[in-house]
């Protein structure tokens, strides 16, 4: 592998719904084994560039590569290039934990050796092999969202994608969370791609860093780099001097509601 071999590359990449422009003319790429976070106030474009990435969104305009393949024109070799977990929780709650990895491993056409042998691996690296036989409706959010780590790295993918991956957890299990895809990224040289409201999360884990807001990537660099540049002592306060929001006040959910103005008030 080359020194700054690209796995992510993006080419004025654009998207309009209807007379809307979601996203505007984007360009970046993500090195390959980098932790790449995406940040943004809701609505700034964040999922709409993701679900290009992992081709449910076909693009209006620009060019994508992913790890070599084109997402709109090679989907299937672009879908087993990546893994996902989404911001909302996927798991069949009827299923047991193995059971849920082993169907995800069909799909996949994962060989039923390896798969055994996969399975075996990734429950024992979050920690749930003891509970591999449980419900999965049994399981705390914390455990869950283990889980979902372990299914989308089942069919061994260069990129993980993540949106939102610990939102609703407890700072414990989220800094438990980032532990295991810490290592996995030293261990197996993922490239992991992430969005987050939690600022503290991107400045301690990412690489590097962009920011999007309202369509547009508004600053890309590593997260010491964004701090000189905005000559601000957190990527938090960053972030606000960039965007102008922490969390867009009339778009943001309940949650992120609660998050902002429970900041505010401790502030004051």
């Amino acid at each position: 592998m080359t020194d700054h071999e690209k796995i992510i590359e993006v080419k004025e990449l654009t998207k309009t719904f209807g007379t809307f422009q979601a996203v505007k003319a984007i360009s970046f790429n993500v090195d390959k084994g980098d932790i790449f976070a995406f940040l943004g106030p809701n609505g700034a474009g964040k999922t709409t560039t993701i679900k290009m990435l992992t081709t449910l969104l076909h693009p209006t305009a620009g060019s994508i590569k992913l790890n070599g393949f084109d997402p709109q024109t090679q989907k299937n070799d672009t879908r087993k290039s990546f893994g996902i977990i989404f911001q909302d929780p996927s798991l069949d709650d009827e299923l047991t934990a193995y059971e849920n990895l082993e169907f995800h491993g069909v799909l996949y056409n994962v060989p039923k050796a390896l798969r055994e042998k996969r399975i075996e691996e990734l429950l024992k690296f979050v920690e749930l092999w003891d509970r591999k036989d449980d419900l999965v409706k049994q399981f705390s959010g914390g455990m869950k969202r283990r889980l979902e780590i372990a299914r989308g790295l089942l069919h061994h993918p260069k990129i993980l994608f993540m949106d939102e991956p610990t939102i609703g957890l407890d700072p414990q299990t989220r800094n438990h969370i980032w532990n295991y895809l810490k290592e996995l990224n030293k261990k197996e040289g993922i490239t992991i791609f992430f969005t987050t409201h939690y600022m503290e999360e991107a400045e301690k884990i990412a690489k590097r860093i962009a920011i999007i807001d309202q369509g547009k990537i508004i600053l890309e660099d590593t997260p010491e780099a964004i701090k000189k540049q905005t000559q601000k002592e957190t990527l938090e306060e960053a972030f606000i001097a960039l965007t102008g929001h922490q969390v867009r006040e009339e778009e943001a959910t309940a949650k992120d509601q609660m998050r902002l103005h429970g900041r505010l008030w401790t502030k004051r």
